[in-house]
């Protein structure tokens, strides 16, 4: 049994992942009828645990080759590339020589770069430099997901990111790839709803009406290459009577104890959002000691406090680092969007005046940078800090 059940990382086993039974059930069947799925979500809420539980389900884990890759930091087709081979390479190695082999047998154009330990087990040493034709890898790394000997699952997370590479055709060549791989599912996993709406809903984009929508019709757009292309969904928040059930029952199994108000106040404090309520969950639990005969601690309002302190003390010297980094300009602004806690109608007269602004034209500079840095996101025309902590340190030096 794992001493610390609040896991932060990672995919452990059906115990320690809460409720999603709904969604993984839906997954499976989309997957299992050969369709791709967009998932839509904001960061944290748990699109990639949610994934890695799908991967594990028995109708799943032994039947097809499964593939998780995150481009969130990828700037290219080169980069995109990369991390593609990359995933799918580590992702064989447990599956044994044979399997390994067929996947290197068919990157032709990379093969002299993949190093080999003394054990015989490669590894994905290739340099972007040496992907000179990414056109002619990825062509063979999709070979390779049609010629598989199972079918595959390939699930990109930040989707999205391909809209901001310096190659104008990144969606129309990555949708002739797809469109043409029927050994593969997809499964496009996005944070940013309003970029991955016009990716997949927009009229005279190559994917318009392969498939139905399912969710999301008030985000249709012609204009875009994966229009109607996948499965869209979108993954709300957990309910928090579940998630309280769970954490009860995790607490409880280890002969620790934490008041129910307590989760309520945790998941309505963090909108639900499952990295952070498993993260102050992760740290309460630490600081709750097990019950035995002469004494019972009980985790309340009070242990909450003294957990998310502790977190954000720990993380004070890196929010002092970006503060300090911030232009005048972005970091006036951040602060006026951190006092609102989410902010609305930020270049309205109303809200200039309540913060003590210059101008609409400064707020406008202003949130392109941050947006941009991901010290904000924007939801239907509502800002918040993206970090949490961040936010919550930031109100503490106020």
């Amino acid at each position: 049994m794992i001493e610390n059940p609040f896991i932060l990382r990672g995919y452990i086993s059906d115990a320690y992942f809460c409720d999603r039974e709904k969604e993984t059930i839906d997954l499976i069947r989309e997957i299992k009828n050969g369709n791709n799925i967009t998932l839509i979500a904001p960061r944290r809420i748990g699109k990639t645990g949610l994934v890695q539980h799908v991967y594990a389900q028995e109708e799943i884990k032994d039947k097809y080759y499964t593939f998780l890759v995150d481009i969130y930091a990828t700037k290219n087709l080169a980069d995109f590339i990369q991390e593609l081979g990359r995933s799918i390479l580590q992702s064989l190695k447990p599956k044994g020589t044979k399997v390994v082999e067929h996947f290197l047998n068919c990157l032709h154009s990379l093969r002299s770069s993949i190093s080999f330990d003394m054990n015989g087990v490669p590894s994905w040493g290739v340099d972007l430099g040496e992907i000179t034709s990414p056109t002619t890898t990825l062509d063979e790394i999709f070979h390779y997901l049609e010629s598989a000997d199972k079918p595959c699952i390939v699930a990109i997370d930040e989707f999205q990111t391909i809209s901001n590479y310096r190659e104008a055709n990144v969606e129309a060549i990555l949708r002739t790839y797809i469109q043409h791989c029927h050994n593969a599912s997809f499964i496009f996993a996005g944070s940013q709803r309003n970029m991955m709406s016009e990716m997949f809903l927009s009229h005279a984009r190559p994917f318009y009406q392969s498939t139905s929508i399912k969710t999301l019709k008030a985000f249709l757009s012609h204009a875009r290459p994966f229009y109607l292309s996948t499965s869209i969904k979108t993954l709300k928040a957990i309910d928090r009577e579940v998630y309280a059930d769970f954490a009860t029952r995790l607490f409880e199994e280890r002969q620790k104890f934490i008041k129910r108000e307590t989760i309520y106040q945790i998941y309505d404090r963090f909108d639900g959002i499952t990295w952070y309520l498993q993260r102050m969950l992760n740290k309460i639990f630490s600081l709750t000691e097990k019950a035995d005969d002469k004494m019972m601690e009980l985790a309340d309002d009070k242990m909450m406090e003294l957990a998310l302190n502790s977190i954000i003390d720990e993380s004070a010297f890196a929010y002092e680092a970006l503060l300090f980094q911030l232009p005048a300009k972005q970091k006036e602004l951040l602060i006026a969007i951190c006092n609102a806690g989410k902010a609305q109608n930020i270049m309205s007269s109303a809200f200039i005046k309540k913060h003590n602004l210059p101008s609409a034209s400064f707020v406008q500079g202003g949130i392109k940078g941050l947006l941009e840095k991901d010290f904000v996101t924007e939801t239907d025309g509502t800002y918040e800090l993206y970090d949490k902590f961040f936010s919550e340190w930031l109100k503490k030096e106020l």
